[in-house]
C-alpha cells in the first residue's frame, strides 16, 4: 500500500509531524529498539503525538519499516545506474560502485542501518532481502567481470573478493558515527585505497 500524502497533524501544544519527520524518529526507534521491539505506543510516546494521528500517514509500523528500507534500497539501486557504474572497464565501475555506496551509507546511514539488520522475519523484510540479494549479483557480477578483463589479480575468488568488500562497506553501521574530521570522502578513499590497490594486476600510482 502506498503511503497517504503527507499532512501536518499533531495535538494543542506540540509541533506536528509529517511523513518525512515521522519516519526520521520511525527509524532512530527501530535501531534503538529494534522493528520486533517497537510498537505503535512507542511511537507515539516518542513523537507526543497520538497513535491516531501517526495513521494520518501510514497504515501502521509495517508501512513505517517499508518506507525506511526502501529509502535505503532505493539509493543503493541509483548507484547503480550511474553511467561510471555502467560504463568503462569493470575494475574502475567496481570502484566507483564501492566509493558512491559509502556516500549512500553516510548519507541514509539509520535507513541502511535498519536495512542491513532485518532477518527476513515478515514479508516486508523478506522482499528487502531479495533486493539485496539482486545488488550482491551486480556486485558480484562486477567483479567477475574484472576478473575475466584480467584487471584484477587471478589469485583471488570473485565470489569470495565481493563478499568481502561489501562486509568492510556494510561494516561501517556498526562503529561510523558522522564527524567534521572523517567524512564519507575520507571513509571513500580509504578503503578504495585498502581493497583496489590489493585486487588491481597493477596497483595504480595514487598521489
Amino acid at each position: 500500500m502506498a503511503a497517504s500524502k503527507s499532512r501536518r497533524t499533531g495535538q494543542v501544544g506540540r509541533p506536528g509531524y509529517d511523513l518525512e519527520s515521522l519516519l526520521s524518529v520511525a527509524v532512530t526507534v527501530f535501531n534503538q529498539r529494534g522493528y520486533d521491539g517497537t510498537s505503535m505506543d512507542h511511537l507515539s510516546q516518542r513523537l507526543g503525538i497520538s497513535k491516531s494521528s501517526i495513521y494520518h500517514h501510514v497504515s501502521g509500523k509495517t508501512e513505517l519499516l517499508r518506507l525506511c528500507i526502501d529509502r535505503a534500497l532505493d539509493a543503493l539501486f541509483e548507484v547503480t545506474k550511474e553511467p561510471e557504474t555502467t560504463e568503462g572497464p569493470a575494475i574502475d565501475r567496481l570502484e566507483h560502485l564501492v566509493r558512491r555506496s559509502v556516500h549512500v551509507l553516510v548519507e541514509q546511514l539509520p535507513y541502511v542501518t535498519v536495512l542491513l539488520r532485518i532477518r527476513g522475519n515478515t514479508a516486508v523484510e523478506r522482499r528487502a532481502l531479495a533486493r539485496r540479494r539482486e545488488l550482491d549479483h551486480i556486485v558480484g557480477d562486477l567483479v567477475r567481470e574484472a576478473s575475466n578483463e584480467g584487471s584484477m589479480r587471478p589469485d583471488l575468488d570473485p565470489d569470495l573478493t565481493a563478499r568481502l568488500i561489501f562486509g568492510t562497506v556494510n561494516s561501517l553501521i556498526e562503529w561510523y558515527r558522522p564527524t567534521r574530521t572523517v567524512s564519507a570522502d575520507t571513509l571513500a578513499d580509504n578503503i578504495v585505497a585498502m581493497a583496489f590497490d590489493g585486487l588491481r594486476a597493477t596497483p595504480p600510482q595514487r598521489t
